[in-house]
């Protein structure tokens, strides 16, 4: 008798150990908020991911998980590492049958997928289905709390950190060139040139990169996303003009009426910049850095 309890005691204790184990590598949710500061359950594996934006889907290819992709945005279609098949959705006008099929554990989406206050993703979100947002950052600092937020909420915190220390490496040799620079060129970059042309002041990430490299903005006064008329433009006279439409804007603006005095257009100082580089929030801005840098001050970054 003494013997079958010492059995059924070790064996108790056995299964005791056993359940405290499970418990301890049991998998847990998470209570976080997103980057607009919306708080969100993080589920407990993050497998299936859906990007609704090309400067998120590149930051989750930088960070290796472009496995986990299961849909993208459209305008990802186009990024390096993603798989060609992947569905391409428009998330203004998201399908929750199509997305809720795809049964995916997160769905990272931006600021550009609302219209207004209205929620594109609240019938997924009524499904059980997590949904983040990340606001259209508007300074480098955004973007890398945008990376290390997306690198937190898929495990790869580590990743994300190196590919933001890269960043602040690249970044710091060409301010380092740009405090030195003391006889600054205007600068004046054109992002849009239908119906109107279309530009961006202060408080933008494109901004801050003008003036990294030591130049400065003919709109700096101006807040955000603006729209200049050509006469500013002219009356301004800046010693570069930068366009990320295309090769044919590049000669477009140099054969504008009454743009022929421009300093830019008369010295032929017009240049095309990557537009994904130099139009989505993520990582790879440090490409077109280097390129309106180049694009500035060809003597001084080589």
């Amino acid at each position: 008798m003494k013997k079958t309890r010492k059995i059924l005691s070790l064996m108790l204790l056995i299964a005791m150990l056993t359940l405290s184990l499970v418990g301890c590598g049991s998998e847990k949710t998470v209570t976080m908020k997103d980057r607009e500061g919306t708080e969100f359950t993080l589920p407990s594996k993050v497998e299936k991911i859906i990007s609704t934006a090309p400067s998120n889907t590149e930051a989750l290819v930088e960070l290796g998980l472009a496995d986990k992709l299961v849909a993208v945005d459209k305008y990802s279609s186009d990024i390096k590492g993603i798989k060609e098949d992947l569905p391409k959705l428009d998330f203004r006008n998201p399908d929750a049958e199509t997305i809720i099929s795809l049964n995916p554990d997160i769905i990272i989406a931006s600021g550009h997928n609302k219209s207004g206050n209205e929620d594109p993703f609240a019938a997924i979100k009524d499904a059980g289905i997590t949904v983040v947002y990340i606001p259209s950052s508007n300074s480098i600092d955004g973007i890398y709390e945008d990376i290390n937020f997306i690198a937190d909420i898929t495990g790869t915190e580590k990743k994300g950190d190196k590919i933001v220390e890269d960043m602040k490496k690249e970044i710091s040799k060409i301010a380092d060139i740009g405090k030195t620079i003391t006889d600054k060129k205007k600068v004046y970059f054109e992002i849009g040139s239908a119906p109107s042309l279309f530009s961006f002041g202060k408080n933008t990430f494109l901004n801050e990169m003008i003036e990294i490299i030591g130049a400065e903005n003919i709109l700096a006064n101006e807040d955000g996303w603006v729209s200049p008329s050509e006469e500013i433009v002219i009356k301004d006279n800046p010693d570069v003009i930068l366009t990320n439409e295309s090769d044919e804007a590049v000669d477009a603006i140099k054969s504008r009426e009454g743009w022929q005095e421009v300093n830019a257009v008369k010295n032929n100082d017009v240049y095309l910049i990557n537009n994904n580089a130099s139009s989505r929030p993520s990582q790879n801005v440090i490409k077109a850095l280097k390129e309106m840098a180049k694009a500035i001050y060809p003597e001084k970054y080589e």
